[in-house]
């Protein structure tokens, strides 16, 4: 009886003890399941919220175990980069099918290079939040807004190399949509974080301030400027600078050619390298390479030292292949020099300026050309004092640029053919691109004016889902069609495209006739503002590096 007594009351307590065991895993897993449930509805509810493409957010984000807002960007960049990286074979599946002489093997070559340039701007990107505490990315937010939204402008360019009939062009596209679609949630996100200093709105959305930085500084420049740099820009006639390179045609340089001198690039430079180019017509394709970086490029006026070339489309080159000039470097500086495409209307896209240089600046330059004169690939880019003339789409590009105090001069097209100044490729909602025209002159060339209505001109049209672009506080003459912008093929983006116009002066700035689409908009000073090389390219933070002169507000 005794030692049925003591199995019994063994047993009860081995139950009781499972009971009791089971109840504490029970709790456990319980609460594990809410700790899961919270982090699933934190991640919907609040960090996803933002984002366009929220199921893409969920799915790439629920399995970041933390709450910190720099991880999840992270966990976005790295499933951005892997969708690259998948782009990339793809195209070199493709590649090894094509034919080699077709244009599509071509197109298939320039992917791998954009991709490539790509997957850069991500690693770049990702070191930029891995070494940010949260309190601290808000101070690197522009660099990687930039850096993102570049990842959007090579994978276009890749796109945009085969011709609208081919039939790889298609899965070429399908192929990019998901890294676009986590570089969108990534910069959603960052746009969460990103608050604009109180000392930004204070010194810059001043009216008085805004008129005060014209005067301010050595000879008229902006008392923010570097003083190494607002001496490169300022010197009268170049007189004083000395330059690491001479390039001279009748050999009295150190070089006959540009491509020369930059190919004399120091390898463990630091600080800028200043190359001067003497009076001359230079014949070359030039590229400034990713590799040199800081390079200052200055000649003896835009009209006494050009570069030239007539690469174009109608003679086998891809569009971004056919430019003149490309700074792909950061921090190019170029002043007192022309580039030009002599392709001529019949050539279709041939650019003569070619830009993804980040932080990079044009002062007193000329571009000339007829289609896709001045590209503007990629990053964050500024024009003071410049002239650019074209015909069709010849201030187009992906990235985020600033055109004040310019000449825009429009020329004869081909018959029959309308003219466009513009036509910015924004793929995605938050990619922080776009074109500003401020403070310019917007003209026809003589030879238009008698065909001015068999050649109609527009000031842009949409050639991406959410292209934007704006013109304001500029002179426009009367050769603007009353309706100011045209369509791309019918009614293609006009539900997401951000057109704006505001104080333009002239009789082609009178808005009484202008489209009637739901995002063009005659917008105030207070959303004017935010579109400012102050606002727009946070100007304040790198164009002082540049020394060129700038107005950070409005004029009015």
């Amino acid at each position: 009886m005794i030692a049925k007594l003591i199995v019994t009351l063994f047993s009860i307590v081995v139950v009781v003890g499972c009971v009791i065991g089971m109840a504490g895993w029970f709790d456990q897993e319980s609460e594990m399941k809410s700790l899961t449930s919270h982090h699933v509805k934190f991640v919907h509810d609040q960090v996803c919220e933002p984002t366009n493409y929220k199921e893409s957010c969920a799915e790439t984000l629920e399995s970041v175990n933390s709450t910190d807002h720099n991880e999840f960007i992270k966990a976005t960049i790295l499933a951005a980069s892997d969708a690259v990286k998948e782009s990339i074979k793809f195209s070199r599946r493709l590649g090894r099918k094509a034919n080699n002489e077709s244009w599509e093997k071509m197109a298939l070559d320039d992917c791998q290079e954009l991709l490539g340039n790509a997957m850069q701007e991500l690693e770049v990107s990702y070191s930029l939040v891995n070494c940010s505490e949260l309190n601290t990315i808000n101070e690197r937010s522009t660099q990687l807004q930039s850096c993102l939204s570049s990842v959007l402008a090579y994978q276009e360019t890749c796109v945009d190399s085969f011709e609208d009939h081919s039939i790889i062009k298609p899965s070429m596209r399908k192929e990019m949509v998901d890294a676009s679609h986590h570089i969108d949630n990534a910069l959603a996100i960052l746009s969460t974080l990103s608050n604009i200093p109180k000392s930004y709105k204070s010194d810059y959305h001043s009216p008085q301030n805004s008129r005060r930085l014209l005067s301010l500084g050595d000879g008229g420049y902006p008392t923010w400027f570097s003083a190494a740099d607002r001496k490169l820009l300022a010197l009268q006639d170049n007189g004083m600078i000395k330059p690491n390179a001479v390039v001279a045609l009748d050999g009295s340089g150190q070089f006959r050619n540009i491509s020369a001198a930059l190919a004399a690039y120091p390898k463990r430079l630091k600080g800028r390298y200043v190359i001067y180019v003497k009076g001359g017509v230079y014949h070359e394709h030039v590229t400034v390479t990713r590799k040199q970086p800081n390079v200052f490029i200055y000649g003896d006026g835009p009209k006494k030292t050009v570069v030239t070339g007539k690469r174009s489309s109608a003679s086998g080159v891809h569009t971004w292949r056919t430019a003149t000039f490309a700074a792909e470097a950061d921090g190019f500086i170029a002043k007192s020099i022309g580039f030009a495409n002599t392709a001529g209307p019949g050539g279709r896209h041939a650019v003569a300026l070619r830009v993804d240089s980040d932080m990079s600046a044009f002062f007193n330059c000329r571009m000339d050309g007829y289609q896709n004169t001045l590209f503007y690939q990629a990053k964050r880019q500024f024009y003071r004092n410049c002239v650019i003339s074209g015909t069709v789409d010849f201030i187009f590009g992906y990235g985020a640029a600033v055109i004040q105090n310019s000449l825009v001069i429009v020329r004869r097209p081909r018959s029959n053919q309308k003219n466009v100044v513009t036509a910015d490729g924004r793929k995605e909602q938050h990619a922080t691109t776009g074109l500003v025209i401020h403070n310019c002159r917007i003209v026809p060339e003589k030879r238009l004016v008698p065909r001015r209505f068999k050649n109609p001109t527009y000031l842009g049209r949409p050639w991406k889902p959410f292209s934007r672009t704006i013109v304001m506080e500029s002179q426009l003459a009367d050769f603007i069609q009353p309706e100011g912008w045209m369509a791309w093929a019918g009614f293609l983006h006009l539900d997401t495209l951000y057109y704006a116009e505001y104080a333009n002066t002239g009789p082609g700035a009178n808005t009484n006739s202008r489209v009637e689409w739901n995002n063009f908009r005659i917008i105030d000073r207070n959303e004017a503002l935010q579109f400012t090389a102050g606002g727009f390219l946070h100007g304040a933070e790198w164009i002082k590096e540049a020394g060129v002169p700038v107005l950070l507000g409005l004029l009015r």
